[in-house]
């Protein structure tokens, strides 16, 4: 990994932050590691890490070329984490309200998002989106 800051605001070098999860080195431990490293995923166009770390049971629906065009033809400018329900290393489910800006066809833009999450077999996954 490079030492260039993790594009997830957390204000550290993406190889101590999301790289490690983006690499498959190692797994999200809270519902909002995982939507961290989900958006640095889309930051870094990193699509087979969106579709692994999907619900099992929501995959079948994935569209990966149409989730790829978008990563591609968005730049984003960052991500703020407005509020977060349950989703620790001890719960089974958490939610994450977040904001994600991007610049896409000469606009700025807002994705807010509640997102539910789940952990099965000791590993969180992004289940849905409760609210946009």
């Amino acid at each position: 990994m490079t030492t260039d800051m993790c594009p997830c605001g957390s204000g550290r070098g993406l190889a101590s932050c999301c790289g490690p999860l983006l690499s498959g080195v190692a797994s999200a431990t809270t519902a909002e590691a995982l939507m961290r490293s989900r958006y640095s995923a889309y930051v870094t166009l990193n699509i087979s890490y969106l579709k692994e770390t999907l619900w099992p049971k929501n995959r079948f629906a994935f569209d990966e070329m149409a989730t790829a065009q978008w990563a591609r033809e968005s730049h984003w400018t960052g991500l703020s984490v407005l509020e977060v329900h349950r989703g620790s290393e001890t719960d089974r489910e958490g939610t994450v309200l977040f904001e994600a800006k991007s610049l896409s066809g000469g606009r700025l833009t807002t994705h807010r998002e509640l997102s539910r999450f789940r952990k099965k077999a000791g590993r969180w996954y992004y289940v849905e989106a409760i609210r946009e």
